[in-house]
């Protein structure tokens, strides 16, 4: 058994962030999304990963090495042009081999990991599995019909009467019967090789593709509200540490749902978690409320901040109305300014969004 990671879009939904930055590097919980997946993945025993990656593979390669910090082996398969994911697969194939595999994108995230579906999917006789979950908008996904027996029937790309409101999550276990669907099928409308396309190729050629309808919180962290969303689940789930070497005066508070990560330091402040503190940031003189991360080597003074997302290197400092449901990028710098005439000062990245 190997994984597979897509990994190789663009992230336009998450502009401006994602000019400087692998959507898929963006932290939740003060840990990168992808480092998520492929921690998802070790837990079920696979230790072999191929990542496809596209224009931000030298940033992901960099992040993430050869995989040992985790325990994995990674290797890297670059995708030249965002041809779909069935291209993705396809282009796998040397690495895969005639192994059977769990493919899941690398933007998303959800609760409780993947080791049931693989232990669901080497228990049975079956070629595919797909994850699906009741979604309340089916007409926004691909969805699922299913036959009496349970097994998939059609997969139909945002229809306008949904079959059923079992919505496509983006992770897939195949085993190699998937690289005779990816040679067969033909680029869709979009000019792309549809995953959807190649599992219809199998299930209308006889062979077996069942679903895994996944219980727990699933989110594609594709938008700036997904990111909370998703930053707000994984503040929940985690179990909340304090480094030693964090600093925490007498005159702060800290509750028992706050990570404090090495080298932080909380100055007269108050922390209200769930929250994560990254490495070598500083809060002083400031209100930290739920569902915030702060990443590393942050500086925050004279603020209070409720259900955002900071990357590191960021100040924010002296303002005085409550920072909330905000993700702000790296070395960035949120500042109050005492300068005359009074007003609204800033330079804001192209597809930015500013709220006053």
């Amino acid at each position: 058994m190997k994984g597979l990671i897509l990994s190789g879009g663009k992230g336009t939904r998450l502009y401006p962030l994602t000019y400087t930055r692998a959507k898929q590097l963006i932290p939740v919980a003060n840990k990168p999304v992808l480092v998520r997946v492929i921690e998802a993945i070790k837990e079920a025993d696979v230790t072999e990963i191929g990542i496809v990656v596209g224009h931000t593979a030298p940033e992901i390669q960099e992040a993430l090495g050869d995989g040992s910090e985790w325990g994995v082996k990674l290797t890297y398969i670059p995708q030249d042009s965002p041809d779909g994911l069935a291209h993705a697969v396809k282009i796998a194939h040397d690495f895969i081999g005639d192994d059977s595999f769990v493919m899941f994108l690398g933007d998303n995230v959800i609760e409780g990991g993947i080791s049931t579906l693989i232990r669901d999917f080497s228990d049975n006789d079956w070629n595919s599995q797909i994850v699906l979950k009741e979604v309340e908008n089916p007409s926004a996904y691909g969805v699922a019909e299913l036959r009496e027996d349970g097994s998939i029937q059609q997969l139909i790309e945002k229809p306008e009467v949904p079959p059923s409101n079992l919505a496509l999550v983006g992770i897939y276990m195949f085993d190699n019967n998937i690289f005779k669907a990816v040679n067969s099928i033909k680029p869709s409308g979009r000019g792309e090789l549809e995953i959807t396309d190649a599992i219809q190729w199998l299930i209308d050629n006889d062979y077996t593709v069942f679903p895994h309808v996944h219980k727990g919180w699933w989110i594609d962290t594709g938008k700036p509200t997904d990111m909370l969303e998703a930053n707000s689940h994984v503040l929940e789930e985690i179990a909340p540490t304090i480094a030693e070497t964090a600093e925490v005066d007498s005159e702060s508070t800290v509750d028992a749902r706050v990570t404090l990560q090495d080298g932080a330091k909380i100055i007269n402040s108050i922390v209200r978690g769930p929250t994560s503190i990254g490495k070598n940031t500083i809060i002083e003189n400031s209100y930290i409320g739920p569902f915030t991360s702060v990443y590393h080597n942050c500086e925050v003074r004279n603020c209070e901040i409720e259900r955002s997302i900071i990357l590191e290197n960021s100040r924010v400092i002296d303002i005085e109305k409550t920072l909330r449901d905000s993700l702000i990028g790296r070395n960035a710098t949120v500042k109050r300014s005492d300068n005359k005439p009074s007003g609204i000062k800033m330079n804001l990245g192209d597809h930015g969004t500013l709220w006053v």
